[in-house]
Formats: structure tokens, C-alpha cells, sequence
């Protein structure tokens, strides 16, 4: 008996049609992933604009420290804009501090200025 004519015998993993999933790429690394402090970098960089003007600090160094693994490998976070987006609103926020302390010694010390320069008959 030999085996040449016979049919061979069907792929193995059931009738799907011989389609499948492909395999999971070597060494375990997916497709690039959001870098983990990139939605805490835009959270505090909208508080700094609606509420708190000092954490914009805190939204631009950790922006600055995140664009910068970012850039140091680039195929691996996908979410730049993001921290990007992040960074710029805590750079807006500090801009408003320093326009309200400006403000509030500016405003203050003509308040003192002229609270001392007037005379009682």
C-alpha cells in the first residue's frame, strides 16, 4: 500500500476556513501604547487652567520629563500630542499665576501706597 494519490488530511484548528489569528509578534512587544503619565499630564493641565494655576508647574515638568522618554524611543508611546497637549496648558496656567500674583502686588501695594500717603484732618 502506498500513500501516493490519497488525500491529504485537513489542517489542524477546525473548520474556520483556515484563517486564524496571527501570532503574537516575537519577544512579547505589542504596537506602541500610551505613555502612562500622559492623561494625568492633561488632567493637570486643565486644573491649572480652571482652578489652580501652581499645578501647570507640576503639568510642565512632568511633561518635559515624559517628552523626553518619549523622544528617547519613539516606536514605543503613541500618545504625544497628548502630553504635548498637557505640557502647553500648564505653560498657560503658570502664565496666569504670574499675571495674578503681578496683579495682586501691583494692585496691593498702590492700595498700601495710598492708604499711608493720605492724612486724617
Amino acid at each position: 500500500m502506498s500513500d501516493y494519490g490519497s488525500t491529504p488530511p485537513p489542517p489542524p484548528g477546525g473548520g474556520d476556513g483556515g484563517y486564524s489569528a496571527p501570532p503574537p509578534p516575537a519577544g512579547g512587544m505589542g504596537g506602541p501604547v500610551d505613555h502612562p503619565k500622559g492623561i494625568t499630564i492633561l488632567v493637570l493641565g486643565i486644573l491649572s487652567l480652571v482652578c489652580c494655576s501652581p499645578l501647570g508647574i507640576a503639568a510642565l515638568v512632568m511633561g518635559n520629563n515624559a517628552l523626553k522618554e518619549i523622544d528617547a524611543q519613539p516606536g514605543r508611546y503613541s500618545n504625544r500630542q497628548l502630553v504635548q497637549i498637557g505640557r502647553i496648558l500648564g505653560i498657560i496656567g503658570i502664565v496666569f499665576l504670574v499675571i495674578s500674583i503681578l496683579w495682586v502686588v501691583f494692585f496691593g501695594g498702590l492700595a498700601v501706597l495710598s492708604g499711608s500717603s493720605s492724612t486724617s484732618p
